[in-house]
């Protein structure tokens, strides 16, 4: 059963690492190119960064007893530029609900709090970004009500090998 969604507190740190070391892995697994093995102590402790930051917000979910579920919120101030108008929005830098929870409503349940947060301080923009091999996070965030604005693509280039014949 869901008790709650709410700002994380100092002791919800470390089970908040755990859901982050998921999240870690499943991008290891699908990009290792990109994403290092293993959750050293640096980015263990990156969560106390975040806590410490006053732009920064740490949200959770309980269920049965703990923490099932979080989210990294930044509030972002881009000031105008040549290019642009000046930007004001709520990213949200990371966001997992545990293997063990999904599909109980408890992602939904948080993207609304967040929403509902960013309406209460005037924020009017969440932003979110995923890693295009993440289907389920994809479908998860289009039901919710995210729509792709930007995109980002690469090509990989990869070295000739010698004496192979190219023609």
């Amino acid at each position: 059963m869901v008790s709650g969604i709410r700002f994380a507190r100092p002791e919800d740190l470390e089970a908040v690492n755990a859901l982050r070391e998921q999240v870690n892995e499943l991008h290891v697994r699908h990009r290792p190119d990109v994403f290092k093995e293993g959750f050293p102590g640096e980015l263990r402790d990156y969560i106390h960064t975040v806590y410490a930051d006053p732009d920064k917000k740490i949200l959770v979910c309980e269920a049965e007893g703990r923490i099932c579920a979080f989210a990294l919120i930044h509030h972002v101030q881009r000031p105008e530029n040549p290019y642009m108008h000046p930007r004001e929005y709520l990213d949200i830098d990371e966001f997992c609900v545990d293997r063990a929870f999904r599909r109980k409503g408890i992602g939904t349940g948080m993207i609304r709090y967040i929403r509902d947060y960013a309406e209460r301080e005037g924020i009017r923009r969440l932003e979110l970004n995923m890693w295009e091999f993440n289907q389920s996070a994809l479908k998860f965030y289009e039901s919710v009500g995210f729509v792709t604005y930007r995109r980002y693509m690469e090509m990989r280039c990869e070295p000739e090998k010698a004496g192979e014949d190219v023609s």
